[in-house]
């Protein structure tokens, strides 16, 4: 086996980091505080190509991998800038536009979502159902051609910021399991009947979430992804390259504290030493740099898995589950590193706590981890 990155990969993680660099925490701190979004890092990655470095050539994108997608979100969280919407615009629209959509619909809408000119949302968590898409109650039904959305989706995110929603919805029953029976659509943000209601968090993210009411809403058949009641299987296409994104994020969460924490443990001097000097600091962050890289190992190899046709569910959840732990334990040693200065605005570091502490819960929950790891790996009775 060779863990060594190739040189495209190299080369690619030196430019987005170049470009992620002149932008830094503190664009960041300052879109967030005013409530702003980073429509000019989004777009420069764009303009870059690196937004669809997993896409195909034909419509704007570089023809690589997940695995290359995963150094582009990692480097721009390891700067300080972590974008929510890289998760969904790309990784999940990008990836199920490109295995399901016809050539028209990749044509209308892959190169835009490339070159970073518009973004797709991403709505499947309903308010009741929860993790179980079974129960999933927004219906679309056929009326004439087109099909009519009923429904309500919750915790939208940067669906203010998207041009379209991909949705999924009941659109009848399966008669061999009596499971509803889903499908996927592309629906245009500002659709009649489409309301976009805003969810306050207490997270510190340019992306937005969001309740949203769909009454009525109608589409033409053209904006049907994929195979009308086999938007359950499809959408698992999307979920593993999601979880990547997911790791990528607290990985780089985690550096970026790291890198911080461990720069101020050499330069802070008590009683005459540095404070890095003493185990008490140093040894909490040799644990965190030691979680951190398993994660980032185990991120690698699933989408190496991915990306060569290999089942990568088991690896792409297990490292969604480390990397979320790890990086939210390397920001929280980081921020204890530096005392009461790690809460301190200009240190940087706290106000990424929420959105560290989100990777836990979305967009799949550590229980649900580990539910699956129980039942798939470990051959355990099903718990749910």
């Amino acid at each position: 086996m060779d863990f060594r990155p190739t040189q495209e990969q190299e080369m690619l993680r030196a430019a987005v980091a170049g470009i992620a660099a002149k932008f830094g925490h503190r664009y960041f701190q300052e879109k967030t505080g005013s409530g702003g979004k980073t429509d000019e890092l989004w777009q420069e990655l764009g303009a870059g190509g690196f937004l669809a470095v997993h896409l195909p050539e034909a419509y704007g994108g570089g023809g690589m991998g997940i695995a290359e997608l995963a150094i582009v979100c990692e480097e721009v969280a390891a700067a300080g800038c972590p974008l929510l919407m890289m998760l969904v615009s790309p990784a999940i629209c990008g990836t199920l536009l490109c295995h399901f959509g016809t050539d028209d619909q990749r044509t209308r809408w892959l190169p835009a979502l490339a070159s970073g000119q518009d973004k797709m949302a991403f709505a499947i968590t309903e308010p009741d159902a929860g993790s179980n898409s079974y129960r999933i109650s927004t219906t679309a039904r056929h009326d004439g051609d087109e099909w009519v959305l009923s429904g309500t989706k919750a915790f939208i995110s940067g669906a203010d910021e998207a041009g379209e929603v991909l949705v999924v919805a009941r659109t009848g029953t399966d008669e061999a399991t009596g499971r509803a029976a889903l499908s996927l659509f592309v629906v245009s943000s500002d659709a009649p009947g489409l309301k976009l209601v805003p969810i306050e968090m207490e997270i510190r993210a340019p992306e937005k979430q969001f309740t949203l009411f769909f009454d009525e809403v109608a589409v033409g058949a053209d904006r049907l992804l994929g195979d009308e009641g086999e938007g359950f299987r499809q959408v698992f296409a999307g979920l593993n390259p999601e979880r990547l994104m997911s790791a990528a994020i607290s990985s780089g969460i985690g550096r970026y504290a790291l890198e911080s924490a461990a720069r101020y443990a050499r330069e802070r001097e008590v009683w005459g030493a540095p404070i890095g000097s003493h185990q008490g600091l140093s040894h909490p962050l040799a644990r965190a740099k030691i979680d951190l890289e398993l994660a980032r190992l185990m991120s690698e190899k699933a989408a190496w898995c991915f990306d060569n046709g290999i089942e990568a569910g088991e690896a792409a959840n297990m490292a969604k589950y480390a990397a979320a732990e790890a990086g939210l334990q390397a920001l929280d040693q980081a921020i204890q590193t530096y005392g009461g200065n790690g809460l301190a605005s200009d240190t940087g570091l706290a106000d990424l706590w929420g959105l560290a502490r989100l990777m836990r819960t979305a967009p799949v929950s550590r229980e649900m981890i580990l539910n699956f790891v129980a039942q798939h790996s470990l051959g355990l009775p099903k718990s749910y």
